[in-house]
């Protein structure tokens, strides 16, 4: 049986899906309002330098899932990079996630891993069991001072809420190291598309059951046209915002053109106050195997989203979240759709993570048409 899939949006989640259900022999349209594929993840060339540029921040893949290392290798050449962030702090200098070097630089000593290791725990505050929300967190793992130094401000201006407002799962993404690893992620497999991410994505919808709409938005009435939808838009949107607008924080880009090499590393994080902008990434040091005389540096601010925005970053506060619920709640009583993504399911989904589950979301949805089941609403919650 060939059924009509619809799906909107055409980034990792969408074009996953697509691309899975189009090898099992349906017939599948992709809806894309904006201008071009890839989502965020949108990359191409600056027409000037010649630097691959991520338009909509910087994106470096990285997973402890030898599958989907597979599955994406499997898409293009994966060259290897290591994210190694910095971080100014009251005008210093120094080496993110926090590591033995940052500790000791930060202290101004010399301690050993099993020396740093008892001071931390002696700066963190013991008195907190259960941590309720970021600053707790925070103030539990490292103490009070590395905290202040590069988290409180740097959060503030990235979330624009007090970080005692926000979940403590923020904070747990990112680990503290006793040894001198400037390594930005724990995961074995890392590495950047050596053509960047947009033709990883074209190659998913390059198929002869795919049809893409560029420039094109799906909405909720368009639904009946297809045997299932799987939607990767917001979830509020698809509703019409009839509950209201769930939080959103969006990203404004200041692009500049330099000679030579303006800051030396790829990231770089403004802890304080004294920038509005949160980090300057470079571009050019994405593509270490590539030269280029000139850079491109983005200065990026971030700020509530509005109507008019692009939505990237929701907004789970550590306390209510009744509006969401609600939300989810309307959605699990539609039919013949299933919502996907950072922005379908309201989470924050790193690219590994969003291409694993549209896997099994894929899957779950084959598996009911032979089980003749009801696919769920949400495969992943």
């Amino acid at each position: 049986m060939i059924l009509k899939i619809g799906i909107a949006g055409a980034g990792f989640s969408g074009a996953v899906i697509a691309n899975e259900l189009a090898k099992a022999g349906h017939q599948v349209t992709v809806f894309e309002p904006r201008k071009h594929v890839a989502g965020n993840c949108y990359s191409s060339r600056d027409g000037e330098s010649n630097i691959m540029q991520h338009h909509f921040g910087p994106h470096i893949f990285h997973t402890d899932k030898a599958h989907i290392w597979d599955y994406i290798t499997q898409l293009g050449q994966m060259m290897p990079f290591t994210n190694r962030v910095k971080a100014v702090s009251n005008g210093q200098v120094y080496s993110l996630p926090i590591n033995l070097h940052t500790i000791n630089q930060f202290f101004n000593a010399q301690m050993s891993p099993a020396e740093a290791k008892q001071f931390i725990a002696n700066q963190a505050d013991s008195s907190i069991q259960q941590p309720e929300n970021f600053e707790q967190q925070a103030q539990k793992m490292i103490g009070e001072s590395l905290y202040q130094a590069f988290f409180k401000h740097y959060t503030i201006k990235q979330w624009g809420r007090s970080p005692a407002d926000l979940p403590a799962s923020i904070l747990k993404r990112l680990p503290v190291r006793f040894n001198y690893d400037d390594n930005y992620f724990n995961h074995p497999f890392q590495g950047m598309p050596i053509e960047g991410y947009t033709p990883l994505i074209e190659k998913l919808l390059d198929h002869p059951n795919i049809n893409l709409q560029l420039g094109s938005r799906f909405c909720a009435a368009m639904t009946s046209d297809y045997d299932h939808v799987f939607f990767s838009g917001p979830l509020d949107a698809y509703f019409d915002y009839q509950l209201g607008r769930l939080p959103y924080r969006t990203l404004d880009f200041r692009k500049e053109t330099h000679e030579g090499d303006y800051q030396g590393n790829a990231v770089i994080n403004y802890c304080d106050n004294s920038q509005a902008y949160t980090r300057i990434s470079e571009h050019k040091h994405f593509t270490p195997w590539e030269a280029h005389a000139r850079t491109v540096i983005f200065k990026e601010y971030s700020r509530e989203a509005t109507a008019d925005d692009t939505p990237y970053y929701p907004v789970r506060l550590s306390g209510d979240n009744s509006m969401l619920e609600r939300y989810i709640e309307l959605a699990k009583q539609q039919q013949n759709i299933t919502f996907v993504g950072r922005l379908g399911t309201y989470r924050y989904l790193d690219m590994d993570a969003t291409i694993d589950e549209a896997l099994t979301a894929s899957q779950i949805f084959l598996d009911t048409l032979v089980t003749q089941q009801t696919m769920p609403a949400f495969t992943a919650q």
